[in-house]
């Protein structure tokens, strides 16, 4: 990610924080609609998981001018999804739910530039997050082999 993409995205979620929650709720529907196959991937309830991902999201955008502080707690998040069942091409459709949200949220801010800098900020977090999980696969899979 570009310095200035990183700016757009913070810029443009600090607009989205007035409706973070709501934002969240819309992206989750959005996401089961898009795919009802997902919902069992969610063991708590809606509300809850609303909120977890308002706090990621807040957490996740204002560190992305410091990557090298994110970048670990996204691995051990992507880690942690493998485990709950979450598959290589689920990581599509959650970004196609949240630019969808954001969209909608964001309106005319919602610019082509701002969706191209959440596009490269979902997708540095999205392979991130697939790289680790993969990762500790391969480590699960050593472990497994006799010596």
């Amino acid at each position: 990610m570009t310095t200035h993409q990183v700016a757009l995205v913070q810029s443009s979620f600090n607009l989205v924080v007035p409706i973070l929650e709501t934002a969240a709720t819309m992206f989750y529907d959005r996401l089961f609609q898009i795919d009802p196959s997902l919902r069992r991937l969610f063991r708590t309830p809606q509300a809850e998981q609303s909120r977890k991902l308002a706090h990621v999201l807040t957490v996740v955008v204002k560190g992305l001018s410091r990557p090298e502080q994110i970048l670990p707690a996204v691995e051990e998040l992507g880690r942690h999804h493998s485990g709950y069942g979450v598959r290589p091409e689920h990581y599509a459709t959650v970004g196609d739910a949240l630019l969808w949200t954001l969209q909608r949220g964001l309106r005319e801010a919602f610019t082509d530039e701002v969706r191209e800098a959440w596009s490269a900020a979902y997708s540095l977090l999205s392979s991130t997050m697939q790289q680790a999980a993969a990762d500790a696969e391969t480590v699960d899979m050593f472990a497994l082999q006799p010596a």
